[in-house]
């Protein structure tokens, strides 16, 4: 009675852009996964708010979906809503910062501040997904956090409310931030950049984009990278290897290493790709025994940078339609 008194309403308020029964593996850059009970398309606040509250509301599972890397989702699909942000838009605050949509890309970002002579952000040209999601997750790039360049971010909580969250209080560390603890919605962050020059920008960009082609199996569907690279506070790598994930992998003679179409990179160790058919239980089951294999040989544990997206949760695994107190 609650998914129909559910559906009645989010109908009422979306319209058509309710779709049912809806295919995620295409809207994921993994490209597996099962459909989601409902979709939704959003990029107005607005809409987002009343999205969000009539979930909870009705005590259906929300998932926010962003562009779509860095995610499993389960063969069995998504019982729940499954909000996709899409689009948005980029404008200055200030003379030393920008303000980004959540749905916006973070290629789109980069674009934007490197036409408009802005310094900061240019090398993180190539990466896949969405500012949500990038700030979601903490994305690094070559050494480097996102959160580096984070002033502050507007939030929307599972209960509807907007909330203006400094940095410091965003909680980022390694591949984390506080929204995986409160299940908050990035609307939009503000990024600190300098003057710069475009064509300097420009270059710095290319350069982003050519050493990820020389690097990564872009050719391929595939998550991005699988694993954290260990941290050495906590992981006891031994002498000669790298402090990286795709070298243990490598290292424990499991770059190629398949089950089905599902394949460790041999261009990059901490890549896993779909090489047409693959399911999300063929992945998982790789990744647990890329993790086995660095277990038994190296002594170290490798933890999943990936997002599992449960069949009836949030992604954190845990049904939830209200945020954790502050």
């Amino acid at each position: 009675m609650t998914r129909d008194a559910f559906e009645r309403a989010l109908t009422t308020r979306f319209g058509d852009r309710v779709r049912r029964e809806a295919a995620l593996a295409p809207l994921t850059t993994f490209k597996v996964g099962g459909p989601a009970d409902w979709l939704l398309d959003l990029n107005a606040v607005e809409d987002l708010r009343a999205a969000v509250v009539m979930a909870a509301d009705h005590g259906i599972p929300l998932v926010a979906l962003g562009g779509g890397s860095n995610v499993l989702v389960p063969d069995a699909g998504i019982r729940g809503l499954v909000i996709r942000l899409r689009g948005g838009s980029v404008a200055r605050i200030g003379d030393d910062g920008v303000r980004a949509d959540g749905g916006l890309t973070i290629n789109g970002l980069v674009r934007w501040t490197v036409s408009h002579g802005l310094a900061g952000l240019e090398a993180w040209a190539g990466t896949p997904g969405t500012v949500g999601g990038a700030v979601h997750g903490n994305a690094h790039f070559r050494g480097r956090l996102i959160s580096e360049l984070i002033s502050s971010a507007s939030l929307l909580s599972r209960r509807g409310e907007l909330r203006a969250v400094p940095a410091a209080a965003m909680e980022f560390g390694y591949d984390t931030s506080r929204l995986q603890r409160t299940g908050e919605i990035l609307v939009s962050a503000d990024f600190v950049v300098s003057p710069g020059e475009p064509e300097q920008l420009r270059a710095t960009a290319r350069e982003s984009l050519a050493f990820r082609k020389r690097t990564q199996p872009l050719a391929s569907p595939s998550a991005g990278c699988i694993f954290q690279n260990p941290d050495p506070a906590r992981d006891a790598v031994p002498d000669g290897i790298p402090m990286s994930a795709g070298a243990l992998v490598d290292r424990a003679g499991l770059k190629n290493a398949a089950e089905g179409p599902a394949r460790v990179s041999p261009t990059h160790g901490n890549f896993i790709v779909n090489e047409g058919g693959a399911t999300a239980a063929s992945i998982r089951a790789l990744i647990e025994r890329c993790k086995s294999g660095v277990r038994d040989r190296f002594g170290v544990e490798l933890r999943e940078e990936i997002v599992y997206l449960d069949a009836a949760a949030n992604p954190r695994g845990e049904v939830t339609n209200d945020d954790v107190a502050d």
